[in-house]
């Protein structure tokens, strides 16, 4: 099913579609940032990391890590969020096709700022009106430090059919 130009949905209404042939490789955008609660990393953690040093204050204090630390998933989940709202929810998506190289490089805790960039690594374009566009993304902790990196493939509509190079 081809997407129409227009995307309608309740938080962003009427935004104009993305298509593949739209990016650019090497094109960066700015995702915005999330301010991680003690609250909000323990809740995750309970339901979906219950490792002491996520859940359980006092434990974490005297941890490995002087204190509580974002589950690495959580921190990737901010990162979809961040890219949804400032972009995703505007590309024409068809599917998520793959996670690759996900590096948690620093500690996540609470009252971090978490600023997100995605940058446009590859696009692939096949004979079926789609594209695999790979994308480079970066999370930083206030201080700038990077604390996660990922590589991420994802088909998304283009608006004609290439040649297949096959």
């Amino acid at each position: 099913m081809k997407p129409v130009g227009v995307q309608v949905g309740s938080h962003h209404e009427h935004t104009r579609l993305v298509y593949a042939e739209d990016l650019g490789i090497g094109q960066r955008f700015d995702l915005g940032s999330h301010t991680v609660t003690e609250a909000e990393l323990v809740d995750f953690a309970t339901h979906w990391d219950p490792q002491w040093f996520h859940i359980d204050r006092a434990a974490a204090q005297d941890g490995q890590f002087g204190g509580l630390i974002a589950s690495g998933i959580h921190t990737l989940a901010i990162l979809q969020r961040l890219t949804f709202d400032a972009v995703g929810h505007s590309w024409a998506a068809i599917a998520g096709r793959g996670i690759r190289d996900l590096r948690f490089r620093r500690p996540v805790r609470p009252g971090d700022v978490l600023t997100g960039t995605v940058v446009i690594d590859d696009i692939q374009f096949d004979d079926r009106a789609r594209a695999l566009v790979t994308t480079e993304s970066t999370v930083v902790d206030s201080e700038g430090r990077v604390v996660l990196t990922v590589l991420l493939d994802a088909y998304l509509h283009s608006r004609t059919r290439q040649p297949s190079t096959t």
